[in-house]
């Protein structure tokens, strides 16, 4: 075999694995998130809500769409840019993510997770920004994400103010 055939195919092979990488990086914030949620429904079920609260199922599916867009994103960006200040970006978003849950559901700290989502809100719009300088279609994929948790940081907000 050449060697630029082989330089290709471990090039081609670096790429897929980098994809499971990324899958991994957003598995694990989920996970995190996962585990600050664990016997929580009742709890956010006994919440006073605003009326426009989604049923506690619904977050399930929605976040594992989201989370894999997420990593999509994230992998193509870096296909083209490698690391660099728009896979930090999304880096840190992603830790932002992963510390939400927990302070919400595991401390209660509804208050604290809103600081903290605003935060979180700004990181992926600073990763939007930077995404939209390398793909089109990365940056598309990262706006339902931003979308969900405008809608999110709406709701802990509305959930702090009615349980105060």
């Amino acid at each position: 075999m050449e060697t630029s055939q082989r330089a290709s195919r471990t090039s081609g092979r670096r790429k897929w694995w980098a994809l499971v990488g990324f899958g991994a990086a957003v598995f694990v914030a989920a996970a995190i998130g996962g585990l600050g949620v664990q016997g929580t429904t009742g709890e956010y079920a006994s919440l006073q809500q605003p009326s426009w609260a989604p049923p506690s199922w619904l977050f399930g599916p929605v976040w594992s769409l989201l989370y894999a867009l997420i990593a999509v994103a994230g992998w193509l960006v870096w296909q083209r840019v490698g690391f660099g200040p728009a896979i930090w970006a999304w880096t840190a978003q992603l830790v932002l993510n992963a510390i939400w849950t927990p302070l919400f559901f595991g401390a209660g700290q509804y208050g604290l997770a809103f600081a903290e989502i605003v935060v979180m809100w700004l990181a992926i719009g600073l990763t939007v920004v930077l995404f939209a300088r390398v793909s089109r279609v990365a940056t598309a994929l990262l706006l339902p994400y931003w979308a969900w948790v405008t809608f999110a940081a709406a709701l802990n907000l509305s959930i702090w103010q009615l349980n105060s």
